[in-house]
């Protein structure tokens, strides 16, 4: 039979003829914000991929002008020349938001990266939505470029381009929270890439090529792709009279999905870093 300390029971230790209170542990500080917390992680992530992401916005940027001038020989005008610019001007977001999104996750995921996050006060909702809004954030020049170049190459008028306010941030939320939510689910780093590279290419061939030359089945799959409504909408934008209503329609789907895809990826990012 074992004695317990009168002490023990009591709670209270005896210590040289003094009862001293037992330690009371001290309460955790408070969680963060959202606003304040998501304003704190977009900027160290855009400090932090400041060096590292500009030589791949220029490839991006690169690619997109490459593909209109190797269009600018099949493609002479109309419809054709409105989808080629505003798909290769999407294909920008696509490139830094889905692609570049995904592999970052997969990597954090991979490396144990997220164990910090997950011992921050920091709501996950502001760590999506930072590293997200700093991805897309870098894909504004090179679109803005982008769009103008192909506007010069197709004598495309440039009166309404200010509507890629509007699409850059809408169509790169709905991309950055795909690339985002596939690099978290994704089982290994390896297959992050992939998918992020695999969702890319989907966003160059169905965003850039002309939806009237693309068969009826592969048409089906080009409205699934978030990145359509974007092009959609810019490439309405291009025509004399534009129809602000169908404009306004597709901003509406890419909020929507935009909306969706940051949702599952807060999802996806509590799943991973409880594990």
């Amino acid at each position: 039979m074992s004695i317990v300390p009168m002490e023990a029971v009591s709670g209270q230790t005896h210590i040289r003829g003094k009862d001293v209170a037992p330690a009371v542990a001290a309460p955790l500080a408070p969680r963060a914000r959202l606003l304040p917390a998501l304003g704190a992680v977009y900027t160290a992530q855009l400090s932090r991929a400041r060096v590292a992401r500009i030589p791949l916005l220029f490839v991006a940027t690169f690619q997109s002008v490459g593909i209109m001038v190797l269009m600018r020989g099949v493609v002479d005008g109309g419809a054709e020349a409105r989808a080629v610019v505003a798909g290769s001007s999407v294909l920008v977001v696509a490139f830094v938001a889905l692609n570049l999104l995904a592999q970052y996750f997969g990597q954090l995921r991979a490396s144990g990266g997220l164990d910090h996050y997950a011992t921050l006060p920091v709501p996950p909702a502001a760590v999506v939505l930072g590293a997200a809004g700093a991805y897309a954030s870098f894909t504004v020049p090179g679109t803005v470029v982008t769009a103008v170049t192909g506007s010069v190459l197709f004598s495309l008028p440039m009166t309404h381009l200010w509507v890629l306010v509007a699409v850059i941030p809408l169509s790169g939320a709905a991309l950055a929270g795909l690339g985002a939510a596939l690099g978290l689910l994704a089982p290994r780093q390896e297959l992050a890439t992939l998918l992020g590279q695999l969702g890319m290419s989907a966003a160059l061939l169905l965003g850039v090529l002309p939806a009237a030359r693309l068969p009826e089945p592969i048409s089906y799959a080009r409205d699934l792709l978030p990145s359509t409504y974007g092009v959609e909408a810019l490439a309405r934008t291009f025509d004399a009279h534009p129809d602000w209503a169908s404009v306004g329609f597709d901003l509406a789907v890419c909020a929507v999905v935009g909306v969706v895809s940051l949702t599952v990826a807060t999802w996806a990012y509590r799943r991973a870093a409880v594990r």
